[in-house]
C-alpha cells in the first residue's frame, strides 16, 4: 500500500514542522505549501489524499476554489489558539474537522487513519471461504488485468484491493476514488483531470487520479455509481490505454492497473440499463467475491478479540475479554454491515463498558439499541400476523411483500435476507429481477 499523501498549508513554523514530522511518523508522505495559491498548484499537479490548512489562511476561499475546480479531498482546519469564530467558519464552509496546534500524535494519526478504511482484519481468521478469496487475489495480483471486487458494504473490499496491489509489487502507489455520492461532472474531473478553461472555474490544468496513479493501481470504490458518460470514457481508456483530460487535445497514457469494487449486483444494473455490459465484461476479467461475515461466522469471536486488543492499545483501555454470552450474541447477529459493523460495535463496547469483561448488554448498534438477531420475522404462532389479513391476497403478493420486507430489514444485504428466507441468492436475484421488470422498487444492495 502506498503512503497517504498529506498537504499542509500555512506559514512555516515549528508547530507545522512538528505536524509534518508526526504525519510522516504515521506513514504519510507530506508536502508543505505556505499559502492556498501554491497549494492549489500542488493539488493540480500531484493531488493529495488529505489537506490540513491553518485557519489564519483564507480557508473559506480555499474550500470554494476546491469546489470550483472539482477537487474531492478531505480538508482539516488547524491553528494555534485560533479564534473560535474562525474554526466555526471553516467547519461551516466544508472543513471536515478542526485540529488544534501544537499537534497531538493521536489526532494526527487518527486523521490519517480516517483517509483509508482500515480493514486489515479481513486477513484474520482461517475460514476456507476467506482463504479461497485470498488465494485468488494472489493468483491475479502479478497480472495487469482489471479486477472487480464484489461484496457487501463493510466486508473488506478495499482491503482486498490493497492486498492485490501489495502482491503485485508495483512501485507506484494505489490511488482510491469514491464513485458513490459524487456529482458526475466533479467525478469526471477527479478521474481524468482537466485543462485550463475546460469549464467555468477551471483556472489551470489539473492532473486527474488516473494520471496521478502512474504505473500503480487506481481503485474505484462503488464503480456501479459511475454516470453513463464516465463509464464510456473509462471503457475507452481501458481499451486504448490512453485518455484526454477534460477540454484537452493531447492523449495521456493510462498505465495504471484498475481495480473496481461494487456492493451492487452489476448484472441487474446491466439489465436495468444503468451499467454498460461491455464495461462489466472488461472489469470482470478477474473477479473476486469478498464473502459476508455471516459466511465465515467461525471467525467472529477471533475478530472481536482482535478488535478489542486494537482499541485497548489505541485508546489506553484495559483489554477486557468477552463473556460467553457476549460471543453468543455476536454469533447470532446478522451483521448487515459485515466486518466494519463488527469493528464499530466492539469499539463502542470497549469505550462504554464498565465491567471486568464485555457482557452481552454492552454490545449495541450504532443507534444505541441492543445487539440482537437482525430480523425476527413475524409468525402466526406468536400472534403477530392476523391470518384474516392475508385472506383475499394472492400468494404472489404475499411472497413479494415478505421478500422486500426482509430485504429492507436486512438493509439491502441479499445474502442475509436469503439465509433468513431459506432461499438461494440466485433465487433472490431472479425474484428481484422480476420485481424490477414489473416496475416495483427494490431496496439498494448492501
Amino acid at each position: 500500500m502506498g503512503p497517504i499523501r498529506m498537504l499542509l498549508i500555512g506559514a512555516p513554523g515549528s508547530e507545522f514542522r512538528r505536524a509534518a514530522e508526526l504525519a510522516q511518523g504515521a506513514g504519510a508522505e507530506v508536502t508543505m505549501a505556505d499559502a492556498p495559491a501554491p497549494a492549489l498548484e500542488t493539488l493540480r499537479e500531484q493531488g493529495a489524499d488529505l489537506v490540513m490548512i491553518d485557519v489564519l489562511e483564507d480557508v473559506v476561499g480555499f474550500l470554494g476554489d476546491l469546489r470550483t475546480e472539482r477537487f474531492v479531498v478531505p480538508v482539516l482546519a488547524c491553528g494555534i489558539s485560533a479564534p473560535a469564530e474562525r474554526a466555526v467558519a471553516a467547519i461551516r464552509a466544508g472543513a471536515r474537522d478542526y485540529v488544534p496546534l501544537p499537534p497531538q500524535r493521536e489526532l494526527i494519526a487518527a486523521a490519517i487513519a480516517s483517509v483509508v478504511e482500515r480493514q486489515s482484519q479481513v486477513r484474520i481468521g482461517g475460514h476456507p471461504v476467506l482463504e479461497r478469496a485470498m488465494a485468488l487475489a494472489g493468483a491475479v495480483a502479478p497480472s495487469g488485468s482489471p479486477v472487480l471486487v464484489s461484496g457487501g458494504k463493510g466486508s473488506g473490499k478495499e482491503t482486498m484491493a490493497r492486498e492485490i496491489h501489495r502482491l503485485s509489487g508495483r512501485a507506484d502507489p494505489i490511488v482510491s476514488v469514491e464513485c458513490a455520492g459524487v456529482a458526475a461532472d466533479v467525478l469526471e474531473s477527479e478521474l481524468f483531470g482537466h485543462e485550463a478553461g475546460a469549464f467555468p472555474g477551471a483556472a489551470a490544468r489539473r492532473v486527474g487520479r488516473l494520471e496521478g496513479a502512474r504505473t500503480g493501481t487506481i481503485f474505484l470504490r462503488e464503480v456501479g455509481a459511475l454516470a453513463p458518460a464516465t463509464q464510456a470514457r473509462l471503457l475507452a481508456a481501458l481499451i486504448e490505454k490512453r485518455f484526454r483530460r477534460l477540454g484537452g487535445e493531447e492523449d495521456v497514457p493510462f498505465e495504471a492497473r484498475l481495480i473496481a469494487s461494487t456492493s451492487m449486483d452489476l448484472e441487474l444494473a446491466v439489465e436495468a440499463g444503468s451499467f454498460r455490459e461491455d464495461l462489466l465484461v472488461r472489469l470482470s476479467l478477474a473477479r473476486i467475491g469478498v464473502p459476508p461475515l455471516t459466511e465465515h461466522g467461525d471467525d467472529i469471536a477471533g475478530l472481536a478479540e482482535h478488535f478489542m486488543e486494537e482499541f485497548a492499545q489505541a485508546d489506553g483501555l484495559p483489554a477486557r475479554p468477552l463473556s460467553p454470552q457476549a460471543i453468543a450474541v455476536l454469533r447470532a447477529y446478522g451483521w448487515p454491515g459485515n466486518i466494519r459493523e463488527l469493528r464499530e460495535c466492539i469499539h463502542r463496547a470497549a469505550l462504554l463498558a464498565r465491567g471486568q469483561r464485555i457482557e452481552a448488554e454492552d454490545l449495541t448498534r450504532a443507534d444505541g439499541s441492543p445487539l440482537e438477531a437482525i430480523v425476527s420475522l413475524p409468525s402466526v404462532a406468536d400472534g403477530r400476523i392476523e391470518v384474516n389479513g392475508l385472506i383475499g391476497r394472492t400468494v404472489e403478493e404475499v411472497e413479494r411483500e415478505l421478500i422486500l420486507g426482509t430485504l429492507e430489514r436486512c438493509q439491502g444485504n441479499r445474502t442475509s435476507a436469503s439465509n433468513i428466507l431459506g432461499i438461494s441468492v440466485r433465487t433472490m436475484r431472479n425474484k428481484l429481477r422480476t420485481f424490477i421488470e414489473g416496475g416495483i422498487a427494490v431496496p439498494p444492495a448492501a
